[in-house]
This record gives structure tokens, C-alpha cells and sequence, in this order.
């Protein structure tokens, strides 16, 4: 069906805008923007990033063409972008005590409750049917128009497009940060082509001179401010990256056994960050306090019972037991954790046994630790074309 200039005469975008984020906040959205599809200050960026090999083993943000960086490629007819953001951070879990304690171990905040995929993508999909049946028959969708809702599951740029909707700025850890919200929220978009009204205040850009979150990066994976290494990034090591990790990012990984969130943790910004209301988001089977020992001696029947609808069971039991191997090397001396790690030898693979030999020798033969590894080289992008 085509859209006639009277339809669109006759119709009301600004006030289908305001419907649609209140209808966001009632679904749970903290806040709802409309961005236009210009991404090409962006794709360029994407490019010389790619370039510069920073994405390590994640081919899949190469593949698809331009379908990244022009939406109008990856849904036919989109015009127009809704970006929403949810809060997931969960109450007080106590998450400086845990990363200072090497016996426990550090699961990313994102990571303690329900997977966010399919929370975020089914209230998505319900924001959309809501926007269709607001529609007059004249506006309805023929078969070549369609909105389509994506989280984190598609070739999407979302943080530049929340940015072009003001949910946000880009902060110099290329996350998005909100001046009354932080970080601590996840993303998600519908596709639409309805020729919405944009959003035009974007937040400015308030890092200033701050530097806490480059500074504080154990692995020092941001060459540069608004630039991530992410093979030097433990969230990229721990959850994406599925072979053996380099010995120079073990011991600065301390516990942290899936993800990393230093350099949200220690942001300013993230003073005004609220609690999440959503129960899905909530810590589950204890993941928030747990042992080194207690997760490692799981057997892969617990690992699948007590990751169900869990983030964390996508990297797979062999690659847990490599990432808790490495935070055992780094706990403290300790003869149940030797006789842990000799048990597990041999019953994995190549891939656990090579995490575990490096964990038995640190546990019999301690040294002073190293916190933090500097690049050898500090490596630039390559200048624009």
C-alpha cells in the first residue's frame, strides 16, 4: 500500500511519537528515541576499525555488506529507527567486594539474571503491534513495508543510532552513557517505515578530560579514547574469543570469568545509575557471590541446569572451565584447588588442559602478581580515506 501526501497530511506523527514512548515506559523501557538511518560517519568509523583488525576472531562484524550501517539494506523501506534502553543493573551485588576477592568469581552484571535477548526483543514486538494498530487503514503496512525489532541479534549499529536518538553519548569506552542514567542499560531498536519526526536533542558529549575508564582497563585494550582493542577486551576474551587465551591477559583477568565491567564501574557517570525493577534481570543461582571452586567443580549437567535462559551458556561448558581455570591460577595457594585442577586434566580437551597446566603451575610455584599489562606497541587506527 502506498502512503498518499494527504495520508501523511492527515496524520499526527508527533503525537504517534509521544504515544510511542509512553507506550515504552509501559513496557518497561526507562526511555524511547526516534533516529534517522544516516549512519555513514559511523560505517566509516566501523571500517577503519575493521582495518585496523580490532574486531579479533568476530568475522560476523564484517560479513553482511553495508547491512550494519544502512538499515534501509537490511529491512527494505526503513526510514526511521525507535532505539529504546532498558536498565539491567540489579541491586547491591556487592560487585567491588567480589572482583577484590580472588577466591570469588566475577560474572559481568548483564550476566546474573535471565538472557536479555528475548525479554527486550518480545516487548519490541509488542511496542510494534501497538504503533500498527494505531494506525488508520490508510497507513496500514502493505506486504513491502514491515517493522522488525532487534536486540543485540542482528547487523545493527545500535549504539550509534541510540546516540543519534539521544538516549545517550558515546563515552570514550564506546559505550553509551546517559547524563541520568549511566551505562548500565541495554539497547534495543525497531526498524520502521513510518517517516516518524526525529529526535533532535542529542546529549552533548560530557566525558571532558576524564580518562578513569582508559586507565583503569587491566588488559589496556583502548589504543586510543572512543576506540576498543577488543583483542586485548576480557569481555571479548572470556565470552567471544573460543581458543586459547594469550598467558599475557591471564593474570591481569584476576576472577573475572565472563565479562568485565571496569571501566562502567569506575565512570562517574554511573553515580546516578538506579536499580533495575525487572525481576528477569535479578541474580540467579547465587552467580552474584560464588566460589572459584564451587563453579568450577561443576560438572556440565549443573553448568546446563544453572545457566537455563542464561547469557552465560552460550559460551559453552568447555570454555567456562577455561575461564574459571584462570581465575583459580590467580586465587590464592590453596590444596583443594590443586586437586581440583589435577582432577579435571585430561577430561576436556586440549583447550581446558592448557588452562589448567598454567593454573597448577601458579598455584605451586606463587609470584608477585601483576594487576595490569600495557600494550608492547600502542597501536593507532589507520587515518581516515
Amino acid at each position: 500500500m502506498t502512503i498518499t501526501a494527504q495520508d501523511e497530511d492527515n496524520f499526527d506523527y508527533h503525537q504517534l511519537v509521544a504515544d510511542i514512548k509512553r507506550w515504552g515506559r509501559e513496557l518497561g523501557f526507562q526511555q524511547v528515541g526516534i533516529a534517522d538511518t544516516n549512519l555513514s560517519a559511523a560505517e566509516l568509523g566501523l571500517e577503519r576499525w575493521l582495518a585496523a583488525g580490532y574486531g579479533g576472531d568476530m568475522s560476523w562484524m564484517a560479513e553482511h555488506g553495508h547491512k550494519r550501517s544502512r538499515p534501509a539494506e537490511l529491512v527494505p523501506g526503513t526510514v526511521r529507527v525507535i532505539s529504546a534502553r532498558m536498565d539491567y543493573l540489579p541491586g547491591e551485588t556487592e560487585q567491588i567486594r567480589i572482583l577484590k576477592d580472588p577466591q570469588k568469581a566475577y560474572i559481568s552484571r548483564y550476566a546474573l539474571g535471565r538472557d536479555y535477548h528475548k525479554l527486550i526483543r518480545k516487548r519490541l514486538a509488542q511496542l510494534s503491534q501497538k504503533i500498527e494498530a494505531s494506525l488508520p487503514a490508510a497507513l496500514k503496512p502493505g506486504d513491502d513495508q514491515q517493522m522488525r525489532a532487534f536486540t543485540d541479534s542482528a547487523p545493527v549499529l545500535e549504539r550509534p543510532l541510540a546516540d543519534k536518538a539521544g538516549l545517550g553519548w558515546t563515552g570514550k569506552h564506546t559505550l553509551i552513557l546517559n547524563s541520568e542514567a549511566g551505562s548500565w542499560f541495554f539497547l534495543g531498536e525497531i526498524y520502521t517505515w513510518l517517516p516518524l519526526p526525529v529526535d533532535e536533542s542529542q546529549q552533548p558529549n560530557r566525558c571532558g578530560d576524564c580518562t578513569a575508564c582508559l586507565k583503569v582497563c587491566p588488559t589496556d585494550a583502548f589504543p586510543e579514547p572512543y576506540v576498543l582493542d577488543a583483542r586485548r577486551c576480557i569481555s571479548y576474551l572470556t565470552i567471544e574469543h573460543k581458543g586459547v587465551i594469550a598467558e599475557e591477559f591471564r593474570e591481569p583477568m584476576g576472577n573475572r570469568v565472563f565479562g568485565c565491567d571496569d571501566c562502567q564501574a569506575i565512570c562517574p557517570w554511573n553515580k546516578y545509575a538506579q536499580p533495575t525493577a525487572e525481576g528477569d534481570f535479578q541474580p540467579r543461582h547465587g552467580l552474584a557471590d560464588s566460589d572459584l571452586l564451587t563453579l568450577f567443580n561443576w560438572d556440565e549437567v549443573t553448568f546446563l541446569r544453572n545457566t537455563e535462559g542464561s547469557a552465560i551458556r552460550r559460551i559453552g561448558y568447555t570454555r567456562w572451565l577455561r575461564n574459571l581455570a584462570i581465575g583459580l591460577g590467580n586465587a590464592p595457594c590453596d590444596p583443594d584447588i590443586i586437586a581440583a585442577l589435577e582432577e579435571r586434566l585430561g577430561q576436556h580437551g586440549a583447550l581446558v588442559d592448557e588452562h589448567i597446566h598454567w593454573a597448577l603451575d601458579r598455584q605451586r610455584h606463587p609470584r608477585p602478581r601483576r594487576r595490569k599489562v600495557k600494550r608492547q606497541e600502542q597501536s593507532r587506527l589507520p587515518p581516515a580515506p
